[in-house]
């Protein structure tokens, strides 16, 4: 049996801690790991007469990224935010609106990537009345978006916005059901 002298054994394994840590970086650094994904159909029916988002409602964790994909009709997806025609604030205060513009084309998309915990609340521009709404949790439900529509009625620098029709807020899955179920869908005809 052949002694090795302690030197021998520091210099080998040295050598070797040197080659797996050149083998390491020459991999480069490890890559990120990619946002979480959560899409949002934006649908019709065949005569255009009913518009909606599927899930209209979604519980995420901070930092997924949000898709709106149109699959049929012309749709848009829209913060409910001062800055969009003057509706009222119903996402988290230092979150930023946002505004699609509009989606024309089956397959059109828009991203989003939500950080800010809280409740957001979003419209389609041109069905908004007729109830094409949708709402997001992410992670737990605080801001204007968890408080009644009007909260902010009579409030200093409130007095152009818009109040929620109607049919909108008729539509809105309530927080708690988001909070139980995670993704609520509509009751539609090919449900």
């Amino acid at each position: 049996m052949t002694q090795v002298s302690r030197r021998e054994f520091l210099k080998v394994g040295g050598s070797t801690l040197v080659v797996l840590g050149l083998a390491r970086f020459r991999r480069g650094p490890a890559a990120p790991v990619p946002a979480k994904l959560e899409v949002i159909e934006m649908r019709s029916d065949a005569l255009g007469s009913r518009v909606w988002f599927d899930p209209i409602g979604l519980h995420v964790e901070p930092g997924t990224t949000v898709r709106w994909l149109v699959r049929e009709n012309v749709h848009t997806t829209t913060a409910y935010h001062p800055r969009n025609d003057h509706h009222p604030l119903r996402i988290p205060e230092h979150a930023a609106p946002w505004n699609s513009g509009y989606l024309v084309n089956p397959g059109d998309h828009f991203e989003l990537t939500l950080t800010v915990p809280g409740v957001y609340d979003y419209y389609c521009m041109p069905h908004e009345a007729a109830g094409m709404v949708g709402r997001i949790v992410v992670a737990r439900p605080v801001g204007p978006g968890a408080q009644p529509f009007d909260y902010w009625a009579g409030k200093p620098g409130t007095q152009s916005w818009h109040h929620v029709p109607d049919a909108a807020r008729a539509a809105f899955p309530s927080i708690a059901r988001i909070m139980t179920e995670r993704r609520v869908h509509l009751a539609t005809p090919d449900r």
